[in-house]
């Protein structure tokens, strides 16, 4: 990292918006595929989404990012779901044993709960959910409406470092209060949805 850091110099926020706009009307579309892969992988979606507002603000990068960002993580569900679970929970590492206790036998809210915990990144999520049985409508329902929240936050963080204006600001601090009341509510919701153990 020391190394990159010292040697690969990264483009500016300029030249990354000329990139895009050579490509014209394919440039939102290569945007959501570019998401869609990093969902996929264990790359942090935190740097695409931050991207999103910086490039396209925040409505626009917010739609662009939902659609890449539910293909990436639906695309990984159903390439765990055809891996089986214990290929896929071998894969998982060290996030086997949370992913497991919190999905197993979950549903909506499970997938809820973890996609809102912060700190929790989005590919165990999508490969736990295809290997331990979450139904295909529950975690895509789940994703589109969890991974809301987290998404704006971030993207309104691009969009205020691109335009610090106040309502960009506000939209940062109104997303993230919306994060942290969400995943307490889910929870909740998902530990009364357990079975009892008495």
């Amino acid at each position: 990292m020391l190394w990159l850091a010292l040697n690969v110099r990264l483009p500016s926020l300029e030249e990354l918006r000329e990139d895009f706009a050579e490509l014209g009307a394919w440039g939102p579309l290569a945007f959501i595929g570019a998401y869609a892969v990093v969902a996929l992988t264990p790359i942090p979606v935190t740097i695409m989404a931050v991207v999103a507002g910086l490039l396209f603000g925040l409505p626009g990068g917010t739609v662009l990012s939902m659609i890449g960002v539910v293909i990436g993580c639906w695309g990984g569900y159903w390439i765990a779901r055809g891996l089986g679970r214990e290929t896929v929970m071998r894969a998982l590492g060290s996030h086997a044993e949370m992913i497991e206790d919190r999905l197993e036998n979950g549903g909506f809210y499970a997938v809820c709960t973890v996609r809102l915990m912060p700190g929790i990144p989005y590919w165990p999520v999508n490969y736990g959910s295809g290997a331990l049985g979450v139904s295909s409508r529950d975690f895509l329902i789940a994703t589109a409406l969890s991974a809301l929240p987290g998404q704006v936050s971030l993207i309104a963080i691009g969009a205020f470092l691109g335009s610090p204006t106040v309502l960009n600001g506000a939209v940062v601090v109104i997303s993230w209060i919306a994060v942290i009341i969400l995943t307490v509510l889910s929870y909740r919701r998902w530990r009364r949805s357990l079975p009892s153990t008495e």
